[in-house]
């Protein structure tokens, strides 16, 4: 789960992370107002979406009076903003941070995220901030300095000071550093997140240092632990679909392609989008109806599914366990009855109930092809898909 930057700057607060004066806006009035009550003479108006790149996008503007605030709120709210991480179709900004400006003298970048090599949460750090990272990564990796927590002792400020000495800090400027890198431990650690970014970090003229950004993003499965956080949640930032397959028990992600998939089980689904692909066709999503789906979840799953036009034939691939084969067919046989599939359906049952479930589909009547195991099957929906969008 995601959330806005004024969302996770607030939770950096109560982890003492140092960050700027902001006020949350949803209008122009608000916006001025918000300005107003912080003070001062400069002010940062910014796009909140739950996307980067918002500042190239035109999501970020810097005011020198409260006509301008007014002015870069009016030009921002209500825009699409189209950025890297949007896609095409962008997102609509309907909230904006105002916040106070700073006298900037450097810029960093600042990552916490799970290292699955070496199974340790680990900080990602470099001099080169306020850019993409993956540019960073990609041109110039030494830049990009990498620093393991062992899970078995926890953050330490020998590991605070490492960080600090590797962008550079000395002095006050250390402690402070330090202070943060702890700060932002803790929270992604008691808070259960799954990235903790914030781009940039800046030292100010001052010798303060700031979040200047923060991208924070939290693991679904722990948010039962966290209802305050899920309280923070903005549907209309989320794809309407997986909303939907979220309130029935579903996990489904909208991907780019034509093929759509039906699955149970994480493990199967990633390995039936891969065969897909091996041979020459783009899955459309990643759908797992889990162990302990019913006739009518196998019919709502159809319907996600079909809600997508991008999609020219649909795979269902089920290994019969918890959730047996004869289940699926009947779910099967009744969304194609009651939704009136009009796009090929490629069928591929094993394990427990599979004749019966394979009886039950040829018994139907319906247009169902039936395939003998998964390359069987990815192969004739991608000639299907391939058909039907010639």
């Amino acid at each position: 789960m995601n959330v806005h930057e004024y969302q996770a700057k607030n939770l950096m607060r109560k982890f003492g992370i140092r960050v700027l004066n902001g006020e949350m806006a949803t209008t122009v009035d608000d916006a001025v107002a918000g300005a107003k009550k912080l003070g001062g003479k400069i002010w940062v108006v910014k796009a909140q979406i739950h996307a980067g790149g918002r500042g190239k996008a035109g999501g970020v503007k810097l005011a020198k009076s409260l006509d301008e605030v007014k002015d870069h709120a009016t030009e921002i709210l209500g825009k699409t903003l189209v950025t890297h991480q949007t896609g095409p179709a962008g997102k609509e900004v309907q909230r904006l941070l105002i916040e106070e400006g700073c006298e900037i003298d450097h810029e960093y970048y600042v990552g916490l995220v799970l290292d699955r090599n070496n199974s340790k949460v680990t900080f990602m750090v470099s001099t080169e901030g306020g850019v993409e990272i993956e540019t960073v990564a990609a041109e110039t990796p030494e830049k990009i300095i990498k620093v393991a927590v062992d899970s078995a002792t926890g953050f330490s400020p020998f590991i605070g000071r490492k960080l600090g000495f590797a962008l550079g800090f000395k002095g006050d400027q250390l402690k402070a550093a330090t202070k943060f890198f702890k700060g932002l431990y803790e929270l992604y650690m008691q808070c259960d997140c799954t990235v903790a970014e914030i781009n940039p970090l800046v030292l100010t003229k001052q010798g303060e240092v700031i979040a200047l950004d923060a991208k924070l993003n939290f693991d679904d499965n722990a948010l039962f632990r966290h209802t305050e956080i899920e309280e923070l949640r903005d549907p209309s930032e989320e794809s309407a679909k997986e909303l939907e397959a979220t309130e029935h028990g579903l996990s489904y992600i909208s991907l780019d392609g034509n093929i759509g998939c039906l699955v149970n089980g994480a493990g199967l689904a990633m390995g039936t989008m891969d065969i897909i692909k091996l041979h020459g066709g783009e899955p459309a999503n990643f759908l797992d109806v889990g162990g302990g789906a019913t006739k009518e979840t196998v019919e709502e799953a159809f319907s996600i599914i079909l809600s997508d036009h991008k999609v020219k034939a649909i795979l269902v691939n089920i290994f019969g366990g918890i959730m047996k084969c004869d289940i699926i067919a009947e779910g099967v046989v009744a969304a194609a009855k009651s939704i009136g599939i009009k796009v090929p359906l490629i069928v591929r049952l094993e394990g427990t109930n599979v004749a019966l479930g394979k009886k039950i589909l040829e018994d139907s009547g319906l247009e169902i092809t039936t395939a003998e195991d998964l390359a069987d099957a990815a192969a004739k929906a991608v000639a299907a898909a391939a058909a039907s969008k010639a």
